[in-house]
């Protein structure tokens, strides 16, 4: 059944991520996939902009459909592969909802998070301004505390984006789309102590069989950072 799926991606992107716990959710291994490289530029090759045009990864077929934005294929592969794997979208339709709200509120984390980590490497030198520094930061430290709010009440962001034991079993497109983007955040040295509610999530899903099976090979090979160390 996954032989007429292909994933093209890259080690440490969360959008990738995603693909990859969603389709070990839906126990859909031995799809055909390929580890490119960001640094050497191969994500910009032909093979990628032949399924992709933006020369962006993921790059995601299933058939002939393609399917490049990370939430879409998460979401497709649930609502295709229902009755397969582990359910990932509550039948509630009180917790779809808050599902739904905050799978897409992760679109605002990881671009508030490139703001940050990427300035660098997308502003040119000369148009780089420490305010501008200043401001994406700022933003990102009220962005995650909104987040570290979510997990204020009953530990959990919604019922089925949890930090206990309790909740692991239901676990849910919003963990899938949601938690690369908290592990992305401590690989660059947020501080555990000032965000304890994100720390706990963060810590209590490494082991899930999904995350621990596709965690980027790049971070078991390299140190992470401490950019966001003092955020």
């Amino acid at each position: 059944m996954a032989k007429d799926m292909t994933l093209l991606w890259g080690s440490g992107s969360p959008p990738c991520w995603r693909v990859q716990i969603a389709l070990e959710e839906k126990n859909l291994q031995g799809y055909n996939q390929k580890l490119l490289s960001f640094e050497k530029g191969e994500h910009k090759s032909k093979e990628v902009m032949d399924m992709n045009p933006r020369g962006q990864l993921p790059a995601f077929k299933h058939k002939t459909y393609v399917l490049n934005e990370s939430c879409a294929a998460c979401i497709y592969l649930e609502t295709q592969f229902k009755s397969q794997g582990n359910q990932l979208i509550p039948d509630c339709p009180a917790e779809q909802a808050q599902m739904y709200q905050r799978i897409f509120e992760s679109l605002t984390l990881n671009q508030k998070m490139a703001d940050v980590i990427y300035y660098t490497w997308k502003v040119p030198e000369a148009e780089r301004h420490d305010s501008a520094v200043k401001r994406n930061r700022e933003t990102l430290s009220a962005e995650l505390k909104l987040w570290e709010g979510y997990l204020q009440v009953n530990m959990k962001i919604v019922r089925y984006v949890h930090v206990s034991n309790e909740y692991r079993k239901n676990f849910s497109l919003a963990d899938v789309t949601v938690y690369p983007s908290i592990a992305y955040v401590f690989r660059f040295g947020l501080c555990e102590e000032r965000y304890p509610k994100l720390a706990a999530y963060y810590n209590s899903l490494k082991s899930r069989p999904s995350i621990k099976t596709t965690w980027p090979r790049t971070w078991l090979e390299t140190q992470g950072s401490d950019m966001l160390k003092d955020l």
